[in-house]
């Protein structure tokens, strides 16, 4: 399974850097959005909206204030579901999702790994 991280950042103390290497931990693959240059454990963040295939789930750490002009996009990527980490919560993106058939869940991805729920 595919996970793309929105908002990922080299900083270690970032929870999309956590996630990231969570994921990784847990055997998933993933891809990275964000503003920032770099790389999280060898994957190259890339900007702006990059096509991309086969992903599966996509884990937001922007601000809800950032999601608009990403909803065509993210959208378009046909994902199975979208969790909205504390703090990115968007009942009207979370709304959009549903009705085009897409899980949208408030949760926290760090804790679905260590809960087995992911």
């Amino acid at each position: 399974m595919k996970t793309l991280i929105v908002g990922a950042s080299t900083y270690p103390g970032r929870y999309s850097y956590l996630a990231a290497n969570s994921l990784l931990g847990h055997g998933h693959e993933i891809v990275l959005i964000g503003k920032e240059n770099g790389q999280v454990s060898g994957n190259q963040i890339l900007h702006g909206q990059p096509e991309l295939e086969g992903i599966d789930t996509i884990t937001l750490y922007i601000n809800p204030t950032r999601q608009p002009e990403l909803y065509d996009y993210l959208l378009s990527l046909k994902p199975r579901r979208i969790i909205f980490n504390p703090g990115t919560e968007n009942p009207e993106f979370e709304q959009m999702a549903e009705d085009q058939g897409v899980e949208a869940i408030e949760g926290c991805t760090l804790v679905m790994l260590s809960t087995r729920q992911y």
